[in-house]
């Protein structure tokens, strides 16, 4: 059943309030970073992938790149592992590599907090459950990130957004930022052991064999 506890409305002009002071306080540093992932990776600065917001639908997500255009022989991209800077690898255990996603709650593509954007392939594969992610915009931070992040299954991770899908609540939303802050503090939970990045959900069946 849900508890849900707040309107969208509430939610967006939480997000936009806290993005746009939040924003223009940071700006400089932003820009900072941007120059820096510039001079450590080339252009682009930023990474743009297509991913699945509210419902499914597509847009283009925005990040600061954290991987070299490295190839091999063939000129063929090498492994993620292999292409992933010392410089990508601060922005990713620091989670800086998210901020530009900032444009994107002020498009109205995401909010601070909820389930995290993932690839558009996984829509075929999700439970009737798991959809229910969907059913809010998508995070920059979001409930399954600060229980675990990528130390749990995708199974674990899709119950906790369905969760927070059920109970989100501002109160929820602060509650979820401030254990972000702290999560990116001790740079907990940023990989999956033994990969340089989660590995790809192959649906539930995938996850139990």
């Amino acid at each position: 059943m849900s508890q849900r506890s707040g309107t969208p409305f509430s939610k967006r002009l939480f997000d936009l309030t806290l993005t746009i002071i939040g924003g223009a306080v940071i700006s400089p540093f932003i820009l900072l970073l941007a120059l820096l992932v510039r001079i450590y990776h080339g252009a682009p600065v930023l990474f743009r992938h297509t991913r699945p917001g509210y419902k499914g639908r597509p847009f283009t997500l925005y990040k600061f790149r954290t991987m070299s255009n490295a190839k091999d022989e063939s000129g063929q991209p090498l492994p993620d592992a292999e292409r992933l800077t010392k410089f990508g690898k601060f922005l990713r255990s620091t989670s800086l590599d998210e901020l530009p996603e900032l444009y994107n709650v002020l498009r109205g593509e995401m909010s601070l907090v909820g389930p995290r954007p993932l690839l558009m392939q996984y829509l075929e594969r999700y439970s009737p459950e798991q959809a229910r992610r969907h059913d809010v915009l998508p995070g920059i931070t979001g409930w399954a990130q600060v229980n675990g992040r990528n130390n749990v299954s995708w199974e674990d991770k899709f119950a906790l957004d369905v969760w927070y899908v059920d109970n989100w609540s501002l109160w929820l939303d602060i509650k979820t930022l401030a254990k972000t802050l702290l999560k990116v503090v001790v740079r907990e939970g940023i990989n999956e052991p033994g990969n340089a990045t989660a590995r790809e959900f192959m649906g539930t069946q995938g996850e139990s064999s």
